[in-house]
């Protein structure tokens, strides 16, 4: 099986599922599925933006193949287990998943890469990797490994470097910290002196407003405001850690071999129409709000990493991705194309957007 990378191929199976709904003799809601699959996504019930992004695809998948397939999508308020979708779809007892890949550090480093990694590329530059520059290649051999295949599945775009409760003046303040940020970030600033953890996403606002945290990374301000953490940290930093964070789709790889090909296509093309849409909505969403925020909260202090605490962040991340390399050639393949990737598309970033954009700031 190989990920849809062609415009041609997008429109050719968007067009087969209009066939499929003009000539059939009933509509997509009378009809009775053939195939019932499920998916556990990492996510709470209606949460967002990436819960939408997930019905979105289960609708379309239902309207295109006129009712044959159905996907019943269970949240982790349901199954429990917000960081073990990827076991739950490699053991068969969900045939698809929703997450984000540097989620299974723990069980292999590699998957970090898929999601994002810090002072990486940007998400133009992401999606032009993933999809014309080996990307998904590289993803599926990770994959394979765990049986099951991984597909983008919406990007936030840049994300905020966070909400901290007191502002970081040097890189003493970060000795000590208590702060909930995961990926290769978190490895990067525990270097740093942060003690870091992962606090799944409905836990995070009650662990930052009793001080469990002293700070914490979430999106932006597509879905902080609606977590309400304006209201209780001052101090809202931007990013560095999360240029380009791309969530995942997970499909075991047998039960997918067990569908027809025009369904295989059918996942695929939903899959890939609803990660954009998502990249899309997020961004626009992060502009509303933060007009929002900065107009009804004028307290928020907007603030950059001092530029000795950068420097230090950047020389950690370098040591830590050489090292990691160094003892797995997996790691090393993925780090050097992904490296290598970026010089080349940066230097059309810089005179195109980035060039574009220092000069017409208002």
């Amino acid at each position: 099986m190989r990920a849809l990378t062609k415009p041609t191929c997008l429109l050719i199976a968007v067009l087969l599922g209009g066939c499929l709904i003009l000539g059939g003799a009933v509509s997509p809601a009378e009809a009775a599925p053939k195939y019932r699959w499920k998916l556990a996504m990492t996510w709470p019930t209606n949460f967002p933006i990436f819960g939408d992004a997930v019905t979105n695809m289960a609708e379309m998948v239902k309207e295109m193949s006129n009712g044959e397939m159905e996907i019943r999508i269970d949240s982790k308020n349901k199954h429990k287990a917000p960081f073990g979708v990827l076991d739950m779809v490699k053991a068969g007892q969900y045939e698809m998943g929703h997450s984000a890949s540097y989620y299974w550090k723990g069980k292999d480093k590699n998957t970090l890469f898929f999601t994002t990694m810090p002072f990486g590329m940007i998400a133009p530059e992401q999606y032009a990797w993933f999809y014309y520059g080996g990307g998904m290649e590289l993803m599926k051999k990770v994959y394979d490994q765990h049986g099951v295949y991984s597909f983008p599945g919406g990007n936030t775009s840049n994300q905020m470097g966070g909400w901290f409760q007191k502002e970081i003046n040097s890189l003493d303040d970060l000795k000590g910290l208590k702060m909930r940020i995961p990926g290769f970030a978190g490895e990067v600033l525990s270097k740093l002196g942060v003690v870091v953890t992962n606090i799944p996403a409905g836990e995070l606002y009650t662990a930052l407003d009793r001080g469990t945290i002293d700070a914490l990374e979430w999106v932006g301000p597509s879905l902080d405001l609606n977590m309400g953490f304006h209201k209780i940290a001052p101090y809202y930093y931007t990013g560095w850690h999360e240029p380009a964070t791309e969530l995942q789709f997970l499909v075991n790889q047998k039960k997918f071999a067990t569908l027809p090909k025009h369904l295989q296509a059918i996942v695929e093309t939903a899959i890939k129409l609803a990660a954009y849409d998502m990249y899309a909505r997020s961004y626009n969403d992060s502009a509303e709000n933060w007009a929002k925020i900065s107009q009804e909260y004028p307290n928020i202090k907007i603030r950059t990493f001092p530029p000795q605490v950068i420097a230090a962040m950047k020389a950690e991340n370098a040591k830590l991705l050489e090292e990691t390399a160094a003892k797995d050639a997996a790691f090393k393949e993925i780090y050097e194309a992904q490296k290598a990737y970026m010089k080349k598309a940066r230097r059309w970033t810089e005179i195109s957007d980035y060039a574009y954009l220092k000069d017409n700031l208002d």
